[in-house]
C-alpha cells in the first residue's frame, strides 16, 4: 500500500498516521505580541476526505472550544481515514478579552470572504477562508448563543442545501432549523467557493452546559463516521430524527421591566400559550408575551431585565407538537445513556 503523502499547512508538514498542532500567523499587538491561529491537524494513513471543526469565531462562545477538547481526545480518532483540520479557537483576540468581537469591534462571522490587505478581522476572515474552509471538503462550525442569551442544540443549514440537510438529521441534535445565508458569513462566503459547513448552535457565551457538550461530540463523530472516516464502534445513531424547522420568529418584550420566563428551550409551546410576563418594577402593569404559532423554543434571553423591544425568546415553527417533544426527550435520554460518556472522567 503507498504511503499517503503528507498535509502540508502553514509551511509546516505533517505526515500520514501522525498528528500535530500548527501555528499560523494572524497579527502582532500594539505591545509586540505575536497572536497566531493554532490548528490541530490529525493526517490518517488512510485517504480519505478532509474535513475541518472550527470554534470560537466569536470569542466569547467557549462551548464549542469544550467540544473540541473533547473530541481531540476520543478514541475513534486513533485510526482516522482522510484529514480532520480542528481549530479550537478561531478568534482568539476575542476569547481573550471574552469578547464576541475582534479589537476592531467587528463581528468575524460578518467579514467573509476578507482580504489580505483590509482590516484585522478582514484578515483573519481571509486566512480562516483560504487555509482552512477552501482546503477542505466539509466543515463543522461550532457557536452558542451570545451573552445573556441561551440556545437549544440545534443545526442550522441553508434552505437549497439538500447534502447538509442529509448530514443535519445525520448529526442529531434535537432540532434542524432552516437559516438563510447572511451577507460576510462564513456559510456564505463557504458556499461561493463550493464547499458546505454545518452550523451548530448550542447552550450560552461564557458559559458551560453539558448536555450540548455532548450533542456537540456525538454528532460530529456522526457526521465523521457517515463521510467514512471512523469507524462506527461506539457511536450511537439518534434515538429518533430530528424536528425539522422551516422558520423561526424572535419573540420581543412588549415593554420594559421584570420578565417572568414560563417557558424555557426545548419546551414546546401551543398557538395562545403565555411563554412570559413582563411587569414595571412597581407591579402596577403586566404584559404577556403569547405564542402566535405552534413552535418550539429554540433560544431565549435568560437575564430578567429587559427593555421594550428586547428579544427574549427565540420561536421555531414546528408541524408536530408531539414529534417535537420526542426529539427533546430523546436528546436528554440518549446523551444520559450514551456509552461513550459512561466514563467516570469525562473525555
Amino acid at each position: 500500500m503507498p504511503i499517503r503523502a503528507a498535509f502540508e499547512i502553514g509551511g509546516h508538514r505533517i505526515a500520514a498516521g501522525t498528528r500535530r498542532t500548527v501555528d499560523l500567523p494572524v497579527s502582532v499587538l500594539s505591545d509586540h505580541t505575536p497572536v497566531s491561529m493554532s490548528v490541530h491537524v490529525i493526517h490518517g494513513k488512510a485517504d480519505g476526505p478532509t474535513v475541518f471543526v472550527s470554534a470560537g469565531i466569536h470569542g466569547d462562545e467557549v462551548i464549542g472550544v469544550e467540544i473540541v477538547r473533547r473530541l481531540l481526545r476520543a478514541p475513534n480518532l486513533k485510526s482516522l481515514r482522510g484529514t480532520l483540520i480542528v481549530i479550537p479557537i478561531v478568534n482568539a483576540f476575542g476569547f481573550i478579552n471574552h469578547s464576541r468581537y475582534l479589537p476592531d469591534r467587528r463581528d468575524l462571522n460578518r467579514m467573509f470572504p476578507g482580504t489580505v490587505g483590509g482590516s484585522l478581522a478582514s484578515r483573519l476572515a481571509h486566512l480562516f477562508l483560504t487555509e482552512i474552509v477552501a482546503r477542505s471538503d466539509l466543515g463543522i462550525d461550532l457557536h452558542s448563543a451570545a451573552i445573556h442569551r441561551t440556545n437549544l442544540p440545534q443545526v442550522r443549514i441553508s434552505p437549497d442545501n439538500t447534502y447538509t440537510a442529509e448530514l443535519a438529521e445525520v448529526f442529531g441534535a434535537p432540532v434542524i432549523l432552516q437559516s438563510p445565508l447572511r451577507e460576510g458569513s462564513l456559510r456564505g462566503a463557504a458556499k461561493e467557493i463550493g464547499k458546505d459547513i454545518l452550523l451548530y448552535e448550542a447552550g450560552e457565551g461564557l458559559r458551560f452546559d453539558e448536555m450540548s457538550v455532548r450533542a456537540g461530540v456525538a454528532g460530529i463523530l456522526r457526521v465523521l463516521r457517515h463521510v467514512n472516516m471512523v469507524a462506527a464502534k461506539g457511536i450511537a445513531k439518534p434515538k429518533a430524527p430530528p424536528q425539522y424547522c422551516s422558520s423561526s420568529k424572535w419573540l420581543r418584550a412588549p415593554a420594559g421591566g421584570l420578565i417572568r420566563t414560563f417557558k424555557a428551550e426545548g419546551d414546546v409551546v401551543a398557538e395562545g400559550d403565555v411563554m412570559g410576563v413582563v411587569a414595571d418594577p412597581f407591579g402596577e402593569k403586566e404584559e404577556e408575551i403569547v405564542a402566535p404559532f405552534n413552535g418550539i423554543v429554540v433560544g431565549r434571553a435568560v437575564l430578567p431585565i429587559v427593555n421594550e423591544g428586547d428579544a427574549v425568546f427565540h420561536l421555531a415553527r414546528v408541524k408536530s407538537m408531539s414529534k417535537a417533544e420526542d426529539a427533546v426527550g430523546d436528546l436528554n435520554d440518549q446523551l444520559t445513556d450514551d456509552p461513550l460518556f459512561d466514563e467516570d472522567e469525562i473525555i
